[in-house]
């Protein structure tokens, strides 16, 4: 691996480059939050070779909203469940409007 070829990693959401005890300082919480959304599954860390856990950027955004919900009285279980139902509408919101955009270009006179 190059040096160019690790600065790429810096952009990347989905490398785990956070430790545990640095994922919680980011996002304001304890390592036991990580954990409990993590038994939640909610979100899986990677593991280093040492086993130690490893969050992305991606996973820390999920847990921060996850907390935030948390710290307005949800009980955890609920609060991992409904980040998963606004991950899929949101998903599901992309997808209807990629459908929605091939359907335009392929018949630009049809009024929707």
């Amino acid at each position: 691996m190059t040096a160019g070829d690790s600065y790429g990693r810096l952009d990347d959401d989905d490398y785990p480059a956070y430790t545990m005890g640095r994922a919680a300082e980011m996002i304001g919480t304890t390592p036991a939050f990580l954990r409990a959304i993590g038994e939640a599954r909610l979100i899986t860390p990677l593991r280093s070779e040492g086993g130690h856990r490893r969050y992305s950027r991606y996973q820390l955004r999920i847990a921060a909203r996850a907390r935030e919900l948390v710290d307005q009285g949800t009980p955890v279980d609920a609060a991992c469940r409904i980040v998963i139902l606004e991950d899929q509408l949101e998903e599901a919101q992309r997808i209807n409007a990629e459908y929605r955009r091939a359907a335009e270009s392929a018949n630009p006179t049809a009024v929707a």
